[in-house]
């Protein structure tokens, strides 16, 4: 089965919707059961499962909060999607191992999402723009 644009849309949207509400139960109910989940240059390489991808989210919530994303464009294939965004918010924590001291965060953002044919996600890989995290987050 194919999604169509709209239904990878919906999905994705859906997703970085619970982002946006700190929501990690939401968030991990947009992935499939045996996701593989991939935030380029994590220490930790790609994980695997809802359990595996938990505590990613559950740091990122407490270390960027405000969040907003605003998609760019979007270019599509048959089961995914290659999203280009910004992210926009606050990092109170220690996003990315960066001391945020509560200062405004601005950062390039690109997803590239396939789709299970349950519509849910099965891999999302995350390459973020880090040169403009540090650059914003001096450490004095």
């Amino acid at each position: 089965m194919t999604l169509t644009r709209t239904e990878m849309d919906r999905k994705i949207d859906e997703h970085f919707s619970f982002e946006a509400k700190d929501d990690v139960e939401g968030v991990l109910a947009t992935l499939s059961p045996d996701v593989e989940h991939d935030i380029v240059g994590s220490p930790s390489g790609p994980t695997r499962g809802r359990d595996g991808a938990r505590p990613f989210y559950e740091a990122l919530f407490s270390d960027l909060s405000e969040s907003r994303v605003e998609s760019l464009r979007r270019l599509y294939g048959e089961d995914f999607v290659v999203d280009e965004s910004v992210w926009r918010g606050k990092a109170p924590g220690r996003p990315f191992g960066l001391e945020g001291r509560g200062r405004p965060l601005e950062f390039r953002l690109l997803h590239v999402v396939e789709f299970a044919a349950s519509g849910d996600i099965r891999r999302e890989n995350v390459w973020l723009d880090l040169a403009a995290i540090v650059q914003q987050l001096p450490q004095d």
